[in-house]
Protein backbone atom coordinates (compact mmCIF):
# COMPACT_ATOMS: atom_id res chain seq x y z
CA UNK A 1 0.00 0.00 0.00
CA UNK A 2 3.18 2.44 -0.27
CA UNK A 3 2.90 5.22 -2.76
CA UNK A 4 5.52 7.55 -4.16
CA UNK A 5 3.72 11.31 -3.57
CA UNK A 6 5.72 12.20 -6.78
CA UNK A 7 6.22 10.59 -10.26
CA UNK A 8 10.07 9.25 -10.98
CA UNK A 9 11.59 11.03 -13.45
CA UNK A 10 14.49 9.51 -15.20
CA UNK A 11 14.15 6.77 -13.04
CA UNK A 12 16.95 3.98 -12.57
CA UNK A 13 16.84 0.03 -11.78
CA UNK A 14 18.11 -2.18 -8.84
CA UNK A 15 17.95 -5.54 -8.85
CA UNK A 16 16.93 -6.59 -5.71
CA UNK A 17 16.93 -10.99 -5.35
CA UNK A 18 16.70 -11.34 -9.28
CA UNK A 19 13.58 -8.63 -9.53
CA UNK A 20 13.57 -5.33 -10.89
CA UNK A 21 13.02 -2.44 -8.86
CA UNK A 22 12.08 1.07 -10.06
CA UNK A 23 14.02 3.85 -7.80
CA UNK A 24 15.16 7.43 -8.08
CA UNK A 25 19.10 8.16 -8.19
CA UNK A 26 20.90 9.22 -5.18
CA UNK A 27 17.64 8.38 -2.38
CA UNK A 28 18.86 6.42 0.17
CA UNK A 29 18.19 2.69 -1.32
CA UNK A 30 15.63 1.63 1.89
CA UNK A 31 13.57 4.26 0.54
CA UNK A 32 13.66 2.51 -2.90
CA UNK A 33 12.19 -0.92 -1.88
CA UNK A 34 9.35 0.89 0.28
CA UNK A 35 8.12 2.81 -2.32
CA UNK A 36 8.37 -0.05 -4.25
CA UNK A 37 6.10 -1.90 -1.37
CA UNK A 38 8.96 -4.07 -0.02
CA UNK A 39 8.68 -4.41 3.63
CA UNK A 40 10.85 -7.64 4.42
CA UNK A 41 14.78 -6.97 3.62
CA UNK A 42 16.22 -9.73 5.85
CA UNK A 43 15.68 -12.27 8.18
CA UNK A 44 16.90 -12.23 12.18
CA UNK A 45 20.41 -13.68 12.64
CA UNK A 46 19.13 -16.54 15.77
CA UNK A 47 15.21 -17.05 14.82
CA UNK A 48 14.93 -15.62 11.19
CA UNK A 49 12.07 -13.42 12.70
CA UNK A 50 11.28 -10.99 9.57
CA UNK A 51 13.60 -8.04 9.17
CA UNK A 52 12.32 -4.53 7.92
CA UNK A 53 13.34 -0.79 8.11
CA UNK A 54 12.64 1.10 11.73
CA UNK A 55 14.60 3.77 12.17
CA UNK A 56 15.98 4.82 8.34
CA UNK A 57 18.44 6.83 10.49
CA UNK A 58 21.38 4.19 10.46
CA UNK A 59 20.73 3.40 14.57
CA UNK A 60 19.29 0.25 14.07
CA UNK A 61 20.14 -3.08 11.97
CA UNK A 62 16.99 -4.09 10.78
CA UNK A 63 17.18 -2.45 6.94
CA UNK A 64 20.84 -4.56 6.44
CA UNK A 65 21.40 -6.49 3.20
CA UNK A 66 24.05 -7.69 0.89
CA UNK A 67 25.03 -4.56 -1.63
CA UNK A 68 26.90 -5.16 -4.21
CA UNK A 69 28.71 -8.50 -2.72
CA UNK A 70 29.17 -6.65 0.47
CA UNK A 71 27.06 -7.72 3.43
CA UNK A 72 25.36 -6.11 6.51
CA UNK A 73 24.79 -2.46 4.74
CA UNK A 74 22.71 -0.50 6.17
CA UNK A 75 19.90 0.29 3.03
CA UNK A 76 19.23 3.77 4.31
CA UNK A 77 22.66 5.25 4.75
CA UNK A 78 23.01 3.93 0.90
CA UNK A 79 22.37 6.30 -2.14
CA UNK A 80 20.60 4.73 -4.83
CA UNK A 81 22.32 4.43 -7.83
CA UNK A 82 21.88 2.10 -11.48
CA UNK A 83 22.25 -1.36 -11.38
CA UNK A 84 22.99 -1.84 -7.63
CA UNK A 85 22.70 -5.89 -6.82
CA UNK A 86 20.71 -6.33 -3.40
CA UNK A 87 20.33 -9.84 -1.67
CA UNK A 88 18.08 -10.31 1.49
CA UNK A 89 20.02 -12.01 4.00
CA UNK A 90 20.06 -14.68 6.84
CA UNK A 91 17.39 -16.85 5.01
CA UNK A 92 17.00 -20.86 3.39
CA UNK A 93 15.86 -20.94 0.36
CA UNK A 94 15.15 -16.88 0.54
CA UNK A 95 13.66 -14.52 2.75
CA UNK A 96 9.91 -14.67 2.01
CA UNK A 97 9.88 -18.76 2.04
CA UNK A 98 12.62 -19.32 5.05
CA UNK A 99 12.74 -22.78 6.09
CA UNK A 100 14.99 -21.53 9.19
CA UNK A 101 11.85 -19.62 10.53
CA UNK A 102 11.04 -23.32 12.03
CA UNK A 103 13.35 -22.52 15.01
CA UNK A 104 11.35 -19.55 15.84
CA UNK A 105 8.59 -21.90 16.35
CA UNK A 106 10.33 -24.70 18.07
CA UNK A 107 12.05 -22.47 20.17
CA UNK A 108 8.95 -20.49 21.08
CA UNK A 109 10.14 -19.30 24.40
CA UNK A 110 13.69 -19.57 24.87
CA UNK A 111 16.93 -21.11 23.42
CA UNK A 112 20.76 -20.49 24.13
CA UNK A 113 22.90 -22.01 22.22
CA UNK A 114 25.59 -21.48 23.94
CA UNK A 115 24.31 -23.62 27.08
CA UNK A 116 22.48 -26.27 24.99
CA UNK A 117 24.23 -29.86 25.25
CA UNK A 118 26.65 -27.80 26.83
CA UNK A 119 29.71 -31.02 27.96
CA UNK A 120 28.07 -33.50 25.81
CA UNK A 121 31.32 -34.70 24.15
CA UNK A 122 30.74 -34.65 20.23
CA UNK A 123 27.35 -33.21 20.64
CA UNK A 124 28.50 -30.03 21.73
CA UNK A 125 31.41 -29.53 18.99
CA UNK A 126 28.65 -30.29 16.63
CA UNK A 127 25.49 -28.20 17.84
CA UNK A 128 28.04 -25.02 17.99
CA UNK A 129 29.01 -25.06 14.40
CA UNK A 130 26.05 -25.78 13.41
CA UNK A 131 24.59 -22.44 15.77
CA UNK A 132 27.19 -20.68 14.15
CA UNK A 133 26.04 -21.61 10.55
CA UNK A 134 22.64 -20.41 11.26
CA UNK A 135 23.00 -17.59 13.35
CA UNK A 136 25.88 -15.84 11.38
CA UNK A 137 24.86 -12.55 9.87
CA UNK A 138 25.56 -12.60 6.18
CA UNK A 139 28.36 -14.34 3.91
CA UNK A 140 31.92 -12.91 3.68
CA UNK A 141 32.25 -10.44 1.27
CA UNK A 142 32.84 -11.40 -2.39
CA UNK A 143 36.16 -9.73 -2.60
CA UNK A 144 38.58 -7.90 -0.51
CA UNK A 145 37.74 -4.13 0.99
CA UNK A 146 39.90 -2.01 -0.99
CA UNK A 147 42.42 0.37 0.78
CA UNK A 148 41.97 3.22 2.48
CA UNK A 149 44.26 6.13 2.27
CA UNK A 150 46.20 7.38 5.00
CA UNK A 151 44.33 9.60 7.86
CA UNK A 152 43.88 13.12 7.65
CA UNK A 153 45.23 15.39 10.19
CA UNK A 154 43.11 18.79 10.85
CA UNK A 155 43.20 21.85 13.23
CA UNK A 156 40.37 23.50 14.30
CA UNK A 157 39.43 26.35 16.54
CA UNK A 158 35.76 25.35 17.80
CA UNK A 159 34.04 22.16 16.08
CA UNK A 160 30.20 21.76 16.01
CA UNK A 161 29.42 17.59 14.98
CA UNK A 162 25.24 17.52 14.47
CA UNK A 163 23.40 19.93 11.94
CA UNK A 164 20.15 20.26 13.35
CA UNK A 165 18.27 22.18 15.17
CA UNK A 166 20.82 22.42 18.31
CA UNK A 167 23.63 22.45 16.09
CA UNK A 168 22.23 24.97 13.47
CA UNK A 169 21.52 27.66 16.19
CA UNK A 170 25.40 26.91 17.80
CA UNK A 171 26.58 27.60 14.07
CA UNK A 172 24.42 30.35 13.56
CA UNK A 173 25.76 31.71 17.04
CA UNK A 174 28.99 31.52 16.85
CA UNK A 175 29.00 33.12 13.23
CA UNK A 176 27.20 35.98 14.73
CA UNK A 177 29.89 36.50 17.17
CA UNK A 178 32.76 35.72 14.79
CA UNK A 179 34.25 32.56 16.29
CA UNK A 180 36.04 30.35 13.69
CA UNK A 181 34.00 27.02 13.88
CA UNK A 182 33.57 24.17 11.50
CA UNK A 183 30.01 22.02 11.54
CA UNK A 184 30.15 18.13 10.33
CA UNK A 185 27.02 16.56 9.56
CA UNK A 186 26.72 13.04 8.34
CA UNK A 187 23.67 13.81 5.88
CA UNK A 188 24.21 15.55 2.74
CA UNK A 189 21.99 18.74 3.76
CA UNK A 190 21.58 20.06 6.98
CA UNK A 191 18.33 20.26 9.01
CA UNK A 192 17.73 17.18 10.67
CA UNK A 193 14.51 16.82 12.82
CA UNK A 194 13.79 20.62 11.23
CA UNK A 195 13.24 18.46 8.11
CA UNK A 196 10.61 16.32 9.31
CA UNK A 197 7.64 18.64 9.73
CA UNK A 198 6.58 17.35 13.66
CA UNK A 199 7.71 20.47 15.97
CA UNK A 200 5.38 23.51 15.96
CA UNK A 201 8.23 25.59 17.65
CA UNK A 202 10.87 24.09 14.98
CA UNK A 203 12.88 27.28 13.38
CA UNK A 204 13.95 28.02 10.35
CA UNK A 205 16.65 25.87 8.60
CA UNK A 206 19.91 28.32 8.57
CA UNK A 207 22.34 27.19 5.82
CA UNK A 208 25.98 27.67 6.92
CA UNK A 209 28.36 28.85 4.76
CA UNK A 210 30.37 26.61 2.47
CA UNK A 211 33.64 26.75 3.71
CA UNK A 212 32.18 26.37 7.69
CA UNK A 213 30.75 22.94 6.20
CA UNK A 214 31.55 20.06 6.27
CA UNK A 215 28.40 17.33 4.40
CA UNK A 216 28.70 14.03 4.41
CA UNK A 217 31.05 13.68 7.42
CA UNK A 218 30.22 10.72 9.82
CA UNK A 219 31.73 11.27 13.38
CA UNK A 220 33.02 7.59 14.47
CA UNK A 221 34.94 8.19 17.64
CA UNK A 222 35.89 10.48 20.60
CA UNK A 223 39.16 10.14 22.22
CA UNK A 224 39.76 12.58 25.32
CA UNK A 225 43.27 12.36 25.42
CA UNK A 226 45.04 14.13 27.99
CA UNK A 227 47.20 16.46 26.03
CA UNK A 228 44.62 17.18 22.83
CA UNK A 229 41.35 16.02 22.62
CA UNK A 230 40.26 14.97 18.59
CA UNK A 231 37.33 13.82 17.14
CA UNK A 232 37.01 10.71 13.84
CA UNK A 233 35.46 11.27 11.36
CA UNK A 234 34.59 9.39 7.97
CA UNK A 235 34.21 11.11 4.69
CA UNK A 236 34.47 9.66 1.23
CA UNK A 237 35.62 6.87 2.78
CA UNK A 238 38.86 8.22 4.24
CA UNK A 239 39.52 9.21 8.05
CA UNK A 240 39.96 13.00 9.23
CA UNK A 241 41.60 12.76 12.73
CA UNK A 242 40.17 16.66 14.10
CA UNK A 243 41.92 18.27 16.55
CA UNK A 244 40.12 21.27 18.59
CA UNK A 245 39.55 23.61 21.22
CA UNK A 246 36.23 23.10 22.45
CA UNK A 247 33.54 20.86 20.82
CA UNK A 248 29.58 20.85 20.48
CA UNK A 249 27.72 17.39 20.59
CA UNK A 250 24.64 17.94 18.92
CA UNK A 251 24.02 14.49 17.75
CA UNK A 252 20.51 14.10 18.97
CA UNK A 253 18.47 11.05 19.57
CA UNK A 254 17.93 7.70 18.51
CA UNK A 255 14.65 5.86 18.06
CA UNK A 256 14.06 3.24 19.98
CA UNK A 257 11.49 0.38 20.50
CA UNK A 258 8.34 0.09 22.98
CA UNK A 259 8.13 -3.57 23.75
CA UNK A 260 5.58 -5.15 22.54
CA UNK A 261 4.89 -8.67 21.28
CA UNK A 262 5.37 -8.56 16.80
CA UNK A 263 7.13 -5.42 17.90
CA UNK A 264 10.02 -6.02 15.00
CA UNK A 265 7.67 -6.75 12.64
CA UNK A 266 8.64 -5.29 9.15
CA UNK A 267 5.88 -2.19 9.12
CA UNK A 268 6.77 -0.98 12.73
CA UNK A 269 8.68 2.26 11.87
CA UNK A 270 9.98 4.85 14.32
CA UNK A 271 7.73 8.27 13.64
CA UNK A 272 11.03 10.17 12.45
CA UNK A 273 11.38 7.36 9.96
CA UNK A 274 7.84 7.89 8.49
CA UNK A 275 8.08 11.16 8.37
CA UNK A 276 11.42 11.18 6.76
CA UNK A 277 10.14 8.88 4.22
CA UNK A 278 7.31 11.47 3.50
CA UNK A 279 8.84 14.72 4.01
CA UNK A 280 12.36 14.22 2.30
CA UNK A 281 12.06 11.17 0.00
CA UNK A 282 8.36 11.24 -1.06
CA UNK A 283 7.29 8.25 -0.13
CA UNK A 284 4.28 7.41 1.48
CA UNK A 285 5.03 4.18 3.64
CA UNK A 286 1.33 2.77 3.92
CA UNK A 287 -2.06 4.13 3.07
CA UNK A 288 -3.60 3.26 6.71
CA UNK A 289 -0.89 3.98 9.44
CA UNK A 290 -1.44 3.75 13.45
CA UNK A 291 0.32 6.50 15.23
CA UNK A 292 0.67 5.23 18.65
CA UNK A 293 2.42 6.36 21.59
CA UNK A 294 3.18 9.53 23.10
CA UNK A 295 -0.27 11.63 22.33
CA UNK A 296 1.57 14.65 21.38
CA UNK A 297 4.25 12.96 19.23
CA UNK A 298 1.37 10.97 17.66
CA UNK A 299 -0.87 13.68 16.54
CA UNK A 300 2.34 15.60 14.97
CA UNK A 301 2.94 13.01 13.08
CA UNK A 302 -0.91 11.93 12.45
CA UNK A 303 -1.07 15.48 10.53
CA UNK A 304 1.88 14.69 8.43
CA UNK A 305 0.37 11.87 6.89
CA UNK A 306 -2.87 12.96 6.10
CA UNK A 307 -1.25 15.84 4.44
CA UNK A 308 0.68 13.08 2.44
CA UNK A 309 -2.71 11.58 1.65
CA UNK A 310 -2.54 8.98 3.80
CA UNK A 311 -4.96 7.81 6.95
CA UNK A 312 -3.94 7.69 10.49
CA UNK A 313 -5.82 5.77 13.11
CA UNK A 314 -5.06 4.90 16.51
CA UNK A 315 -3.75 8.03 17.08
CA UNK A 316 -1.63 8.57 20.57
CA UNK A 317 -3.28 4.93 21.71
CA UNK A 318 -1.08 2.68 23.64
CA UNK A 319 0.58 -0.05 21.29
CA UNK A 320 -0.16 -3.66 23.47
CA UNK A 321 0.44 -5.86 19.82
CA UNK A 322 1.56 -5.77 16.40
CA UNK A 323 0.01 -8.60 13.99
CA UNK A 324 0.81 -9.92 10.66
CA UNK A 325 3.23 -12.85 9.28
CA UNK A 326 5.82 -11.37 7.08
CA UNK A 327 4.83 -7.52 7.79
CA UNK A 328 2.30 -5.91 9.74
CA UNK A 329 -1.63 -5.99 8.89
CA UNK A 330 -3.55 -4.79 12.41
CA UNK A 331 -2.16 -3.63 15.45
CA UNK A 332 -3.70 -4.14 19.07
CA UNK A 333 -4.14 -0.88 21.26
CA UNK A 334 -5.17 0.42 24.44
CA UNK A 335 -7.33 3.78 24.63
CA UNK A 336 -8.17 4.35 28.20
CA UNK A 337 -10.18 1.21 29.13
CA UNK A 338 -10.93 -0.22 25.73
CA UNK A 339 -8.99 -2.55 23.86
CA UNK A 340 -9.47 -3.05 19.82
CA UNK A 341 -8.08 -4.58 16.90
CA UNK A 342 -7.23 -1.93 14.50
CA UNK A 343 -5.87 -2.44 10.37
CA UNK A 344 -3.29 -0.93 9.46
CA UNK A 345 -0.36 -0.85 7.22
CA UNK A 346 2.30 0.65 9.07
CA UNK A 347 2.59 0.98 12.89
CA UNK A 348 4.23 4.45 13.63
CA UNK A 349 6.02 4.29 17.30
CA UNK A 350 5.95 7.84 18.53
CA UNK A 351 7.92 9.59 21.03
CA UNK A 352 10.53 7.28 21.63
CA UNK A 353 13.80 8.71 21.53
CA UNK A 354 17.02 7.83 23.22
CA UNK A 355 19.95 10.33 23.47
CA UNK A 356 22.62 9.34 21.41
CA UNK A 357 25.30 9.76 24.32
CA UNK A 358 27.40 7.74 23.56
CA UNK A 359 30.36 9.38 21.86
CA UNK A 360 29.66 12.27 24.78
CA UNK A 361 30.37 9.42 27.50
CA UNK A 362 33.80 8.49 25.04
CA UNK A 363 34.64 12.02 25.35
CA UNK A 364 34.92 12.18 29.30
CA UNK A 365 31.30 13.61 29.92
CA UNK A 366 28.72 11.98 32.36
CA UNK A 367 25.94 10.03 31.91
CA UNK A 368 23.34 9.25 34.33
CA UNK A 369 19.87 7.58 34.13
CA UNK A 370 16.61 10.40 33.94
CA UNK A 371 14.12 8.04 35.72
CA UNK A 372 11.19 10.34 34.24
CA UNK A 373 12.38 10.29 30.46
CA UNK A 374 13.26 6.33 31.08
CA UNK A 375 16.89 6.95 29.66
CA UNK A 376 20.66 7.45 30.04
CA UNK A 377 21.58 11.50 29.30
CA UNK A 378 24.66 13.43 29.22
CA UNK A 379 24.73 15.70 32.64
CA UNK A 380 25.91 19.12 31.62
CA UNK A 381 24.87 22.69 33.16
CA UNK A 382 22.46 25.19 31.29
CA UNK A 383 24.94 25.76 29.09
CA UNK A 384 26.15 22.40 27.89
CA UNK A 385 29.28 22.58 30.19
CA UNK A 386 29.87 19.08 30.83
CA UNK A 387 32.98 17.28 33.13
CA UNK A 388 35.15 17.64 29.97
CA UNK A 389 36.09 21.52 30.20
CA UNK A 390 36.19 21.36 26.50
CA UNK A 391 33.27 19.29 25.57
CA UNK A 392 29.45 20.51 25.41
CA UNK A 393 26.24 19.14 24.19
CA UNK A 394 23.15 20.64 23.13
CA UNK A 395 19.94 19.22 21.80
CA UNK A 396 18.71 16.20 22.95
CA UNK A 397 21.85 14.92 24.22
CA UNK A 398 20.93 15.85 27.53
CA UNK A 399 16.81 14.63 27.58
CA UNK A 400 14.03 15.10 25.25
CA UNK A 401 13.32 18.51 23.69
CA UNK A 402 11.50 20.16 21.15
CA UNK A 403 12.87 21.75 17.66
CA UNK A 404 12.99 24.74 19.73
CA UNK A 405 14.37 24.43 23.00
CA UNK A 406 17.02 21.98 21.26
CA UNK A 407 17.69 25.26 19.30
CA UNK A 408 17.91 27.41 22.21
CA UNK A 409 20.39 24.92 23.70
CA UNK A 410 22.73 25.12 21.26
CA UNK A 411 22.68 28.95 21.11
CA UNK A 412 23.45 28.84 25.30
CA UNK A 413 26.25 26.60 24.19
CA UNK A 414 27.96 28.78 21.97
CA UNK A 415 27.43 31.87 24.08
CA UNK A 416 29.41 30.01 26.43
CA UNK A 417 32.45 28.88 23.85
CA UNK A 418 32.06 32.41 22.84
CA UNK A 419 32.81 33.59 26.04
CA UNK A 420 35.98 32.20 26.89
CA UNK A 421 37.15 32.75 23.70
CA UNK A 422 37.55 36.39 24.34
Amino acid sequence: MSQRLSPLTAPITLDLDGETIPAREGEPVAASLIAAGELLFSRSPKYHRPRGPFCLSGACSHCLMRVDGVPNVPTCRVPARAGMHLERQNALPDARVDLLRAADFVFRSWFNHHEFLAGVPIAEDVLQRVARKLSGLGVLPEKPAPGRAPAVKEEHEVVIAGAGAAGLAAAKRLAERGVTHTLFEREREVGGRLLLGLDPDAPAVWQPASDRLRAGALVVGLFADEARPFLVTVEKDRVHVIFYRALILALGGQPFLPTFPNNDLPGVMADRAVAALIRRHEVLPGKTIACVGDPAAAEALSSVVRKAGGHPVAVGAEPLRAHGLRQVDAVTVRTGDREEKVRCDVIAVCGCTAPSFELARAGGAKVAWEPRAKTFVVEADGQGRTANASLFVAGELTGPKSAGQAAASGVAAAEAIAGGAR
